[in-house]
């Protein structure tokens, strides 16, 4: 139940890589994708592949029976694919809206290093969100190009804190297909209204779970693990909150 309730921060964080740059954030103009991995808070760690093009992203993790999000900026909207069916919901500050909900109080270039081979200039960026509701910071690494290869950030949202930090490697700046970034051909429409109720947010892995059982007549698949044990704790979060946002 805990992930549920955070899901909404999670989802916020996840797409923050994608829209934070060290100038006032433009669009990434470059077409590229790679590997990301990222680790939270409690000894997590998610592996994704990420692509993007131009107003267009899309994040895939779990592998063939997991989980793939498309960001549609241009279309105000980001779909959830979980086997053959996908969810509809608006974009908007609380999801997938990136730097928009955000108001930047404190930016600074730290300097240049190198990530994975790449050349990257280390920013350290302080937002809160419009509506006073929650506020991030922490250091970032991008490139020329605007795309953000590191990433070591606290985010608090309400009473609930995260720390995360996310890399990019394997990066590729080459043109992508446009089927990328479109919802599959037979794919069902699920309304995300009626499974959420009253309010409640929707059991992803049952979601999950059922598709894969229509789609294998029947018969359950082994299970998959979202994330797995890093070995080490990820330091105190309510520490260094504390050195970040002075609370």
């Amino acid at each position: 139940m805990k992930r549920l309730r955070d899901a909404g921060l999670l989802t916020c964080v996840l797409l923050v890589p994608l829209a934070v740059s060290a100038a006032p954030p433009p669009e990434v103009q470059v077409d590229y994708s790679a590997d990301s991995t990222m680790e939270t808070e409690g000894g997590m760690t998610m592996k994704s592949r990420v692509y993007h093009t131009v107003n267009k992203d899309r994040m895939e993790m779990g592998g063939s029976d997991g989980m793939t999000s498309i960001v549609r900026k241009d279309k105000k909207v980001v779909w959830q694919l979980m086997g053959d069916m996908y969810m509809e919901m608006p974009m908007d500050a609380s999801n997938a809206s990136g730097m928009e909900g955000f108001d930047i109080v404190e930016q600074a270039e730290v300097g240049q290093e190198t990530i994975n081979g790449i050349k990257a200039t280390k920013s350290k960026i302080v937002a809160v969100k419009k509506d006073g509701s929650g506020k991030f910071g922490g250091f970032f690494w991008t490139t020329k190009e605007g795309i953000t290869v590191k990433m070591d950030m606290l985010s608090k949202d309400g009473d609930k804190k995260m720390r995360m930090t996310s890399e990019l490697t394997n990066l590729k700046i080459e043109k992508q297909s446009p089927a990328l970034f479109e919802i599959p051909a037979g794919y069902t429409k699920n309304d995300m209204g009626a499974m959420m109720g009253m309010g409640s947010m929707p059991n992803m892995e049952e979601l999950k779970k059922n598709s894969r059982q229509r789609q294998s007549g029947g018969k359950q698949p082994r299970e998959s693990q979202a994330g797995e044990s890093l070995g080490e704790q990820i330091p105190d979060v309510n520490k260094m909150m504390k050195g970040l946002f002075g609370k």
